[in-house]
């Protein structure tokens, strides 16, 4: 432990693990350092990858070299194409996946490279390059003192983490694990912008506790489905289904009574929350007309009862879980096993990163994942893997892992976080990308392969054949063959299904038009066909043309493409309606 190392990630969740695997395939020796190496790449709350936009960053992912979308496929349990009846560009691959298995499998492929070192310990310090000579000094709680010549901190929800759940409070990371308290506060010494977030998960209970005869099953897609390029080896067990039900007037009404004993409620958590995963008591506060609320009944694993009951995140305290959970249908006898709970954490304000994801004001020094206010696993691990590239190709001196809007859904996100990030946890969504049409899930490999090549990221093989199915998908029609390689015929299906649309796109976006169009007093942006939050932010701030409006924090590229089509057509009362009938996707 003595040396310095080339590049030290410090945390193994999803960001962490993916920047070591990058910075690994570039050619720097990496120290992985974690407080758990039971919990590397720990599914804290869902056990879900991919779903709208999502799914299109695994594919990402693995285009650039990850492991997020070979380790899903080694694990899942459950698999569906979502959005199967809109067309190739919005669908979406979701699966669920054998959260312990998911956790082994990923520990293991890091144990396997060799040019990754994983230590258990917990970083407490550091102290940045700048005061020493070229490498950062980090500290740890057990007394070592690291040297490393870049650093990557991606340290989830770790961070100053403090669970919620009713009126108890306590210092966690994740339940059962410590909180990074010290860390926090030498992030803050060295002049980072600190804000507060928040998030949250929902009660498990006991698959033998529910009664599943009352319920909708959904069974698992039975087609060849996968999100790697590369096949995969699966254990030889069944797919499993999940069970659908909803919230009742009587699960609100209990919810609403304890409001006041609820973390939220009552005021204690200071942290902003996510908008589009809202616990309970927001759906509550933001819908009280509404009774009704989805919840899906998600197995966690082949070898373990425990359910995951997504739609209940909350901060309610334990009795109240309890009479919650068995209000709704199928689950009246329900017994709980991991109750519910709200987490509050420190994130560093991303405006302070370059495109790269290093730190402005401290070079060297890179951050990934929910640190730098996302949320989902997926935006962690793709935020993980342009960190540790990144951090390892400014010691080779050579070009850097930037992708643009155009090229990616990474390319968005990353843009977003950085230049128009609000003061809540971000996800991605379609509707962000206003080059969406031309980044489908099934174009991730043509679209990113020349560059994963030439920063290092895959080899030689794989960057052939990715280029191999391209020039096949280029002279060949979707129904000239039935039984040709399904990438390809996906990769063609793409292009000539959506060949207009590009065209017409990329005039409306780069011609200029949004620079001069100007926002009419006589039209009601409330009813523009945008997010909620975008329409809340025009209201608030009505600016007068279109580059105003994209001069607001959180407003994007995406959002002002669909604003310019709403403008156009606002004298025929552009309704939801119409909006989705000319081919554009609404998204709340």
């Amino acid at each position: 432990m003595n040396r310095c190392w080339d590049v030290i990630v410090v945390g193994a969740g999803h960001a962490g693990c993916e920047a070591a695997f990058a910075a690994a395939r570039v050619g720097c020796d990496v120290l992985l350092v974690t407080g758990n190496l039971d919990g590397i790449a720990a599914m804290a709350c869902n056990c879900s990858i991919g779903g709208p936009a999502k799914a299109n960053l695994v594919r990402e992912i693995d285009a650039l070299g990850g492991e997020m979308a070979r380790n899903i496929d080694r694990t899942f349990t459950h698999i569906r194409m979502l959005n199967t009846t809109k067309g190739p560009a919005v669908q979406a691959l979701r699966a669920q996946a054998d959260k312990a298995l998911y956790r082994e499998q990923m520990k293991r492929s890091l144990e396997l490279n060799g040019r990754i070192h994983l230590a258990q310990d917990t970083v407490s310090w550091v102290e940045p390059a700048e005061r020493r000579d070229g490498t950062f000094i980090l500290c740890t709680q057990q007394g070592e003192s690291l040297l490393a010549r870049r650093v990557v901190i991606a340290t989830g929800t770790f961070l100053g983490g403090l669970i919620h759940i009713g009126e108890r409070s306590y210092s966690a990371g994740r339940a059962g694990e410590p909180a990074s308290v010290e860390l926090a506060s030498s992030l803050s010494e060295l002049g980072l912008p600190v804000g507060r977030l928040k998030t949250g998960t929902v009660p498990r209970v006991s698959l033998r506790s529910v009664r599943k005869d009352n319920l909708c099953e959904t069974p698992s897609d039975t087609k060849d489905l996968r999100f790697a390029f590369d096949r995969m080896p699966r254990p030889p067990l069944p797919l499993l289904p999940c069970w659908r039900t909803a919230t009742t007037a009587l699960t609100m009404r209990i919810v609403g009574d304890a409001m006041d004993r609820s973390a939220l409620g009552s005021g204690r958590i200071r942290g902003v929350g996510p908008r589009y995963c809202p616990s309970i008591e927001a759906k509550l506060l933001r819908f009280p007309e509404r009774a009704e609320h989805g919840v899906f009944l998600e197995r966690e694993g082949w070898n373990t009862e425990e359910v995951y009951v997504q739609g209940t995140s909350n901060s309610l305290p334990i009795d109240v879980q309890w009479d919650m959970v068995r209000s709704i249908p199928g689950l009246e006898r329900a017994e709980i096993v991991r109750a519910g709970y709200a987490i509050e954490y420190d994130y560093v304000h991303p405006a302070s990163l370059t495109q790269e994801l290093e730190c402005r004001q401290i070079r060297g020094l890179y951050l990934a994942g929910q640190i730098n206010g996302s949320s989902g696993y997926e935006e962690a691990a793709a935020q993980g893997l342009v960190a540790g590239a990144n951090a390892a190709m400014s010691l080779r001196d050579s070009q850097r892992l930037r992708l643009e809007r155009s090229e990616s859904y990474v390319g968005v996100l990353i843009d977003d976080l950085v230049h128009c990030h609000a003061e809540e946890p971000y996800r991605l969504l379609t509707s962000r990308a206003e080059w969406r049409l031309n980044l489908g899930q099934d174009t991730a490999h043509a679209r990113l392969a020349g560059k994963a090549f030439e920063c290092g990221l895959v080899s030689r093989q794989r960057f052939d054949a990715v280029r191999r199915i391209v020039e096949e998908a280029e002279v060949m029609n979707e129904y000239d063959s039935p039984t040709h390689d399904r990438r390809v015929a996906e990769l063609a299906r793409d292009r000539e299904l959506y060949a207009g649309y590009r065209e017409r796109l990329s005039g409306l976006v780069e011609d200029g038009l949004w620079k001069e169009t100007r926002i009419p007093e006589t039209v009601d942006l409330t009813r523009a066909p945008v997010k909620q939050e975008v329409r809340e932010r025009l209201a608030k701030r009505r600016p007068r043309t279109v580059a105003e409006a994209l001069s607001i924090p959180g407003i994007t590229q995406a959002d002002v493409s669909t604003l310019l089509a709403f403008l156009s057509t606002a004298t025929r009362h552009v309704s939801r309606e119409t909006f989705e009938a000319e081919g554009e996707v609404w998204d709340e």
